[in-house]
């Protein structure tokens, strides 16, 4: 069974980091995608960014690029989305969510994180506003 304990969501004011983290347990593959997607009050869900095992390839959306990185502590099955530079725009629950049944895609991350809905398990979402 696969669970997420994701944490590091808050209040924040623009301008203003914040940096998630997802302890992840249960997957068995050895190689899969690993990221965040997030969820606003009346928006379409969006991909936010996600990294590959087999590789340690990322994917970012153009909406949060040059602002977020995704990294993995290997060791510890925890993954981190620092996110500095942040605007109400960012204002979501973000969920950190594995995709581990699709193997052939994760030569091509935008496709397999980019939506956010093709992810195979996430968490239960951690709070992120971003208000003055």
């Amino acid at each position: 069974q696969v669970q997420f304990v994701e944490s590091g969501g808050d209040l924040v004011q623009p301008g203003g980091s914040l940096r998630l983290s997802c302890g992840v347990s249960g997957i068995t593959r050895a190689s899969y995608a690993i990221g965040w997607f997030r969820q606003a009050p009346g928006k379409e869900r969006e991909g936010v960014s996600c990294i590959g095992t087999h590789d340690g390839s990322t994917y970012y959306a153009d909406s949060v690029k040059g602002r977020f990185a995704i990294s993995r502590d290997e060791a510890t099955h925890t993954v981190y989305l620092q996110m500095n530079s942040l605007s109400p725009d960012d204002t979501a629950v973000y969920y950190c969510a594995a995709a581990t049944e699709r193997p052939m895609l994760l030569l091509r991350l935008p496709l397999l994180c980019g939506s956010g809905y093709d992810y195979d398990y996430y968490g239960q979402g951690t709070q992120v506003t971003v208000s003055s």
